[in-house]
């Protein structure tokens, strides 16, 4: 072997163990706040904190109404903390329905080691812990981006009303194959989040809303998912819409409008 493909070799073995150690920090950029942060709103609200395990717990907030409609629960992207996500509550409760905002593991005032294994199953026990208080067929779980595998898997898993997926992927590892395509993906990623099999699960009508601008993850993502089941998935388009901004688009408020007053 010559030296030129020994160093060509060791230099991919290198960058492919950076990679497989430091994820986590290019994967989450949480925003973290200290346990006394005071949160402040002008809807009404409580703070939520649910108890996984010894040590460990996910803090929440629920955004409240007389008689509401149905619970919506929100589950946010890969940056900042519930924090800044809260101000999304409004697009559901002027339509008269609660939200509750979960932040993971490490993000605002949560606590406790990440992994794909313990953040699905934190998940998880939210929903159950909200079945107590509410119906499934008084949920709705809406997943943004990062947060959209989640929703996926709980839905699977459980029978909300409705799935919403705001700008989701296929898969996450499909996601990250587009930035480093010469990589093993499949041995270096600790987080899968396979949002396609687990939609093969989902028994209720799903959502997907997406931009056709979206250079971080492309609308064709969404395009595979609708046609693993083009009959329970419903896709609504964006025209313009990047990945960031669908808020800002009118057509955005009238999907929510139109599936919420049902």
């Amino acid at each position: 072997m010559s030296p030129t493909l020994i160093y060509i070799l060791a230099t991919y073995i290198v960058v492919a163990l950076i990679i497989y150690f430091v994820q986590e920090k290019f994967i989450f950029k949480p925003e973290k706040l200290p346990q006394d942060f005071t949160y402040k709103y002008d809807l009404p609200f409580e703070e939520l904190f649910f108890q996984v395990g010894e040590g460990i717990s996910i803090n929440g907030l629920h955004f409240y109404c007389q008689e509401p409609k149905g619970l919506v629960l929100y589950f946010h992207g890969n940056s900042k903390s519930i924090k800044g996500w809260a101000k999304h509550a409004r697009d559901f409760y002027r339509y008269q329905y609660d939200v509750v905002l979960v932040d993971y593991r490490g993000f605002g005032k949560s606590t406790g080691k990440r992994s794909e294994e313990h953040l699905l199953n934190d998940m998880q026990f939210v929903y159950e812990k909200l079945t107590e208080r509410f119906p499934q067929h008084h949920i709705l779980v809406y997943g943004r981006s990062l947060g959209s595998g989640f929703a996926a898997k709980i839905a699977a898993d459980n029978t909300p009303r409705y799935l919403i997926l705001d700008a989701p992927y296929f898969s996450f590892t499909k996601v990250v194959q587009r930035f480093t395509p010469f990589l093993p993906h499949r041995w270096l990623l600790r987080y899968q989040f396979p949002t396609d099999k687990w939609i093969k699960k989902v028994n209720c009508h799903t959502y997907i809303i997406h931009g056709t601008r979206d250079w971080l993850i492309p609308i064709k993502h969404s395009e595979q998912l609708q046609a693993i089941n083009p009959h329970k998935i419903t896709l609504i388009r964006i025209d313009g819409g990047g990945h960031n901004n669908l808020p800002t688009f009118p057509e955005y408020h009238n999907f929510l409008r139109d599936i919420l007053k049902y």
